[in-house]
């Protein structure tokens, strides 16, 4: 990963034809990363895919993983919209439903498995963890919310919070293969409620 810049220089919006080119070369690269996981994504395939020149990719990206970055925070934006039904409960169960969807389509579960068993190296890695921090600081706004609507303490962990509402989906989809419906999704929410103090 381009470590030199952010996820917010990577996703510069831009109108027109650059627009065009951009949205060709994520969905490409998205289409890409699904079917043969991060290592198997090359310049070149997605510039085939997305039928653009390797080199404006290159030029405009610089790697291979900083497309992957754009591409995988401009899907789960998409895919993954923040709530904002009112109150935290509402809004904590509303965003578990769409990630369940996320999860649970052919697409999502394709990128899901191929992020999660992905060989680890320092590039990789860090792509991983920018990704994260941005899902975080999209999402850490439905507690942010609940604490201005006075739901939650002042010191209410957001990070923890999230985590907790995230893992056991992704545990359940990806490692025990259950089924997850409205009735464990509740439940998840209304402990991470209770744990915060709401």
């Amino acid at each position: 990963m381009n470590t030199t810049q952010s996820p917010k220089q990577v996703r510069r919006r831009t109108g027109g034809r650059s627009a065009r080119v951009r949205e060709a070369v994520l969905s490409a690269a998205i289409g890409a990363l699904a079917e043969v996981g991060p290592r198997g994504v090359t310049m070149n395939e997605i510039a085939r895919r997305a039928g653009v020149h390797a080199t404006s990719i290159q030029r405009r990206w610089g790697s291979v993983e900083a497309v992957l970055l754009d591409a995988m925070l401009a899907y789960s934006d998409e895919e993954l919209p923040i709530p904002d039904t009112g109150n935290l409960r509402g809004d904590l169960v509303a965003f578990a439903g769409l990630l369940v969807k996320y999860l649970t389509s052919p697409r999502g579960a394709a990128l899901t498995r191929a992020m999660a068993v992905s060989e680890d190296d320092p590039v990789l890695a860090d792509g991983r963890a920018q990704f994260w921090q941005a899902r975080f600081q999209a999402a850490r706004v439905l507690i942010d919310r609940a604490v201005e609507r006075h739901e939650l303490p002042a010191d209410a962990n957001a990070e923890l919070a999230l985590e907790q509402l995230v893992a056991p989906l992704h545990f359940r989809h990806l490692l025990t293969r259950q089924p997850i419906d409205d009735a464990s999704i509740e439940w998840t929410v209304d402990l991470i409620v209770r744990g915060l103090g709401g």
